[in-house]
């Protein structure tokens, strides 16, 4: 009966596992059999290199390379910030804060990823948008301000990978550096920090994963202006707001570019993962 109740089991786990990965295969052959079409009629040139998205007008431009370079320019603004801040905080977690500070400050990190992204983007309206506003000039709505929400959005998964990753180190290398003379500070940046580098780039991917996939956030502060990108202080598209914004009343080709730029999205996603694990692979 025991060896009967394995098998069940081990058959459960199989079909899970094969569940999930038709899911994936279901989802890329929806979007590439609703998406190329889109892209031969048009043309690849003018659909990656196009400079006007100009749905309505006659005849019609579906250029996308403005909302390709907004969602790398906000996402790569969000990096910049985000990155150093979660990673020097989970570090001050990992091996920095005392016991009484730590049980408030990581329940207010798993809280921080908890908030919906329009709440994140009510507070960007509110206290961003002036603030840019007043600070730097323009409207507030701008590169700018999407980068900085964006930034303050991925500190929760940054801050929990990189802590987990520094944890996993073993304690030895801790103890072993110190042995040698090394202070507290020297060991924990030039021993511990080292040998967690593997977690702390998936935490990165992670991030510009979430970074470059969120949308709802986006909308509300980034001016929603489908032309080319021309200052920090100006307002931009992403792929992924394009899509929301323009998907429900889009018909005909327009349907068609619209599911065509989610190909791309997945596309740039599907590199991020392959440029991670061939990293991963290299450092290994």
């Amino acid at each position: 009966m025991k060896r009967y109740k394995e098998q069940i089991m081990r058959i459960i786990f199989l079909l899970a596992a094969c569940t999930s990965i038709i899911c994936v295969v279901l989802i890329c052959l929806f979007l590439f059999i609703n998406g190329i079409p889109a892209i031969g009629k048009i043309g690849i040139k003018e659909f990656l290199a196009g400079s006007e998205w100009k749905p309505g007008d006659t005849p019609s431009s579906y250029g996308i390379l403005p909302m390709i370079l907004g969602s790398i320019y906000v996402t790569a603004g969000s990096i910049i910030l985000g990155v150093p801040i979660g990673v020097l905080t989970a570090i001050f977690i990992a091996k920095f804060c005392p016991d009484k500070i730590l049980k408030w400050l990581k329940p207010a990190i798993d809280l921080l990823a908890g908030i919906p992204s329009v709440v994140y983007g009510f507070f960007g309206i509110v206290a961003l948008v002036p603030a840019v506003r007043n600070t730097f000039g323009g409207n507030g709505n701008s590169m700018l301000t999407a980068s900085i929400l964006l930034g303050i959005m991925i500190l929760p998964t940054i801050i929990s990978v990189s802590a987990e990753a520094i944890n996993a180190v073993p304690e030895s290398y801790y103890e072993g550096s110190l042995a040698l003379g090394a202070s507290h500070e020297r060991s924990v940046f030039f021993t511990v920090l080292p040998a967690a580098k593997s977690g702390i780039t998936a935490a990165v991917i992670l991030g510009i994963g979430r970074a470059i996939g969120e949308t709802m956030a986006v909308i509300m502060v980034s001016g929603n202006q489908s032309r080319m990108p021309s200052g920090m202080l100006k307002g931009i598209r992403t792929l992924t707001a394009n899509i929301v914004i323009e998907m429900g009343y889009a018909t005909d080709l327009h349907r068609e570019a619209l599911f065509a730029t989610g190909v791309v999205l997945f596309v740039f996603i599907l590199i991020i993962n392959i440029l991670f694990s061939l990293l991963k692979r290299r450092n290994n």
